[in-house]
């Protein structure tokens, strides 16, 4: 019998996961929120959606075939940003205009700086930006919910809770926390159902694909700074992006520090810049802003953790 000495550089432990694993797990977790979605919003909302998802996957396929690369479709990172682009839009947006998202979000944020894991910045992010500033009337035109629960209806109003509290109203004339935390209230597709938003976290935790540095940090900073800025810090954790960008957004791995102190240097600043936006801002949200300088800084804070190994020295 001849042995054979397999040299191989590091590293040496594998595992039973892989790329699309991890984003299959992901856009479960999404479900529930797609779901109320199109339960509040109607068939709108699941257009949108399957446009979205759509588009992210076309522009993905058609940039690898045109400059020959390996097709990465199917790692199902397309699918995510897809949806979560469809998340961070208004039921009452133009079709077209999402698939214009997809093409920031997919080729100019994520093909052109490598695919995945090269990119700089969270790709629906930036698409989200892009979309609020280029078409901010239809990115802040917030139709009515079509409550799935006909007793809610009346307390039901069009504008998001945010908006209605930035523009001089009290939590009073804004939705109740039942309706914030089951999502009978206006918002972009993804962040009205808080509750729904929570247990595909909690299920992300779980299934190890993310652990609960980011989320649990960003929540309780956005908690802090909501008291410190006179703002409610209850509403402020259920309504805006808050969820939808603890969890799904914000613990981008490509984008997000690796370390445990770095994602927590992370999760501050992003809470930290998104009430300051929110309490004296121009825009009532300020959670994809927020999110997205964090990311441009990100490689600064993974060189600031940097552990220096036992018996070496710092520069």
């Amino acid at each position: 019998m001849v042995s054979k000495l397999l040299v191989s550089p590091s590293p040496h432990i594998k595992a039973e996961v892989s790329t699309s694993s991890i984003m299959m797990n992901v856009a479960a977790a999404m479900i529930p929120a797609a779901i109320v979605s199109v339960l509040v919003f109607g068939i709108q909302a699941l257009m949108l959606l399957v446009v979205s998802v759509g588009s992210c996957v076309g522009w993905e396929y058609f940039y690898r075939k045109l400059t020959k690369q390996t097709q990465s479709v199917g790692d199902f990172s397309a699918v995510v940003t897809g949806i979560l682009i469809a998340f961070n839009v208004p039921a009452s947006l133009p079709l077209w205009m999402v698939v214009v998202g997809g093409f920031v979000a997919i080729i100019i944020t994520k093909q052109w700086f490598g695919g995945i894991g090269g990119n700089f910045a969270n790709p629906a992010i930036v698409a989200r930006i892009f979309l609020l500033v280029s078409f901010s009337g239809a990115m802040t035109s917030w139709p009515t919910a079509n409550s799935y629960a006909a007793s809610a209806m009346d307390s039901v109003s069009g504008a998001t809770p945010l908006g209605i509290l930035t523009t001089g109203g009290s939590v009073l004339e804004a939705p109740n926390m039942l309706n914030m935390l089951l999502g009978v209230r206006g918002g972009c597709l993804g962040e009205t159902a808080a509750l729904a938003l929570v247990i595909g976290g909690v299920y992300l935790i779980y299934k190890k694909v993310i652990t609960a540095t980011i989320p649990v940090t960003l929540i309780i900073t956005i908690f802090v700074m909501s008291m410190i800025t006179g703002l409610d810090p209850f509403y402020m954790v259920v309504s805006g992006g808050t969820l939808l960008g603890a969890f799904f957004m914000a613990t981008d791995y490509s984008t997000s520090p690796t370390r445990e102190s770095g994602k927590v240097i992370f999760a501050i600043g992003i809470g930290v810049i998104t009430v300051l936006i929110r309490a004296y801002g121009n825009y009532p949200e300020g959670m994809s802003f927020a999110i997205l300088l964090m990311n441009i800084i990100t490689p600064h804070i993974n060189n600031s953790t940097i552990k220096v190994p036992f018996g070496g020295v710092t520069k």
